[in-house]
């Protein structure tokens, strides 16, 4: 293994390129993996889930870059660090593509430097010597940036080539007008909406660019009131990249349902692939979105006869289709049949799903279709499904039944489950003896390890746990724990 050649590593070390843990050890084989594991390191730096306040040695490597005047002007400010002895192994930092101010924040304060003005200093200065030293900057977070980072010498080179950048609307607009002059082709732009007035730089920056293909807007404050529409110039915007926009992601906390400009907007982005609308308010749009033929679709709330209508309109292209309020539609007028004709649909036009979110009653009927369901869509990757009893479900589910339900459907899963499934996400009350669930992870043995979610918290207790654990370490499932709600959506 630790002869593999550099084409052939630098391949599998993309592939872990999200996971720190194993890239790190890589680093320890030989002098050739170390070689090719630490440009995949350093590319995005900034991407681990690590306490970045604890990583002295990043903020001394980055130091280490920093002209002999400059160092000496921050010593005369009070400001220390560790001077590294030796050469840099490697130039670590012409390696790096990326750019995120609060992490880069965070390695400042691990020097301890602990003043405004200090840290102030040392952000501008390893800002700048960031882009001066990389050859190229793909991805920006600038979030809460209070330095003009546009007026740095070296950044409109760096800068015109930019392919992903993430801020937020209180950096204002003239910050915005600022970045709009030199990034022109930007592809992924990600907007923090965290302020109640409008950022006028927003529109501006979509309208500079050359070939936006994926547009995400999260709306994230308390106030409940704008002093200005702060969408409408936004979506008027966006309106004119129709043609290349391909992923549309919103979350508007206080859209207006009778919001004229969304209902002339959304349907010109009719070639889009990606649809994600984390809000109610698309409810009052459903009728629109039939005319969609998109791959992946993830919304707040439609009913399951909208979501039955889209999936008979998409001509086959559905991959991925997630209902995040499953447990709402127990409450629908014709539940038991549009659950049923939901699934009819699916198999129907979608047998190459990937991602699919079930939600029907525990009729023999509805589990008989799911099983013909899961014959057809051998695709299936990932399933988020919630099947109950509405009576059972009103009086918090009797245990019995419950576990009736859940041996019925394990018993399926080991007979039809896709031998693509690899993870599944159980909403609101899904119980499982031990005997049953020992029984299913008998019968899993030799098919790709699988992840379970789920919102009940009886597979927290001391019994299940053991259970779980010895399955984990015999590779059968990869993971299996309780998660809150929200971590299931």
């Amino acid at each position: 293994m630790s002869q593999l050649n550099n084409d052939i590593l630098f391949l599998i070390f993309e592939e872990l390129q999200d996971d720190s843990k194993s890239l790190f050890s890589c680093l320890l084989v030989n002098r050739i993996w170390c070689k090719n594991a630490i440009p995949i390191l350093w590319m995005n730096p900034w991407r681990y889930s690590i306490n970045y306040r604890n990583k002295s040695y990043l903020f001394a490597i980055i130091a280490s870059y920093l002209p002999n005047d400059i160092k000496k002007f921050l010593l005369s400010q009070g400001i220390k660090f560790c001077q590294i002895s030796k050469p840099l192994l490697f130039n670590y930092l012409s390696f790096c593509e990326s750019f995120n101010v609060n992490i880069l924040n965070e390695v400042i304060i691990s020097s301890g430097t602990t003043l405004d003005y200090n840290q102030f200093i040392l952000q501008e200065e390893f800002y700048n010597v960031l882009i001066s030293t990389s050859p190229m900057l793909n991805y920006l977070d600038i979030r809460s940036i209070s330095q003009q980072i546009f007026h740095f010498p070296e950044v409109k080179a760096r800068l015109e080539t930019l392919y992903e950048l993430i801020c937020d609307t209180s950096i204002g607009s003239v910050y915005l007008y600022g970045l709009a002059r030199i990034c022109k082709n930007i592809q992924k732009l990600g907007i923090i909406n965290n302020t109640i007035k409008v950022n006028h730089g927003v529109a501006k920056l979509i309208e500079m660019q050359e070939d936006l293909k994926i547009f995400e807007w999260e709306d994230d404050f308390e106030e409940d009131y704008f002093i200005d529409d702060p969408y409408e110039e936004t979506l008027l915007a966006l309106e004119k990249k129709a043609d290349n926009l391909n992923h549309f992601k919103i979350f508007f906390q206080h859209v207006d349902y009778e919001h004229t400009v969304l209902q002339e907007v959304l349907p010109k982005f009719y070639k889009l692939k990606t649809l994600i609308i984390v809000d109610d308010f698309i409810y009052y749009f459903t009728h629109q979105l039939r005319m969609f033929y998109i791959e992946i679709l993830c919304v707040d709330f439609i009913s399951i006869n909208t979501a039955s209508g889209i999936i008979e309109n998409s001509g086959g292209h559905l991959k991925k289709l997630l209902l995040f309020k499953l447990y709402d539609y127990m409450f629908e007028t014709n539940f038991n049949k549009d659950s049923l004709d939901y699934i009819h649909k699916i198999c129907e036009h979608c047998p190459s799903i990937e991602f699919l979110s079930l939600a029907f009653p525990s009729t023999k009927k509805h589990f008989t279709e799911f099983e013909k369901l899961l014959k057809v869509c051998q695709n299936l990757k990932s399933l988020f499904i919630n099947i109950f009893n509405i009576n059972e479900f009103i009086n918090k589910v009797e245990t019995k039944n419950a576990l009736k339900i859940g041996e019925e459907l394990l018993k399926l899963l080991i007979r039809s489950a896709p031998t693509n499934l690899r993870e599944i996400r159980f909403f609101n009350y899904f119980r499982f003896s031990l005997q049953t669930l020992e029984e299913f992870f008998k019968q899993w043995r030799g098919r790709p390890a699988l992840s379970v979610l789920t919102s009940d918290r009886i597979y927290r207790e001391e019994d299940y746990i053991n259970l779980i654990n010895k399955y984990k370490n015999e590779g059968v499932i990869k993971d299996f724990r309780f998660v809150l709600k929200d971590e299931i959506y």
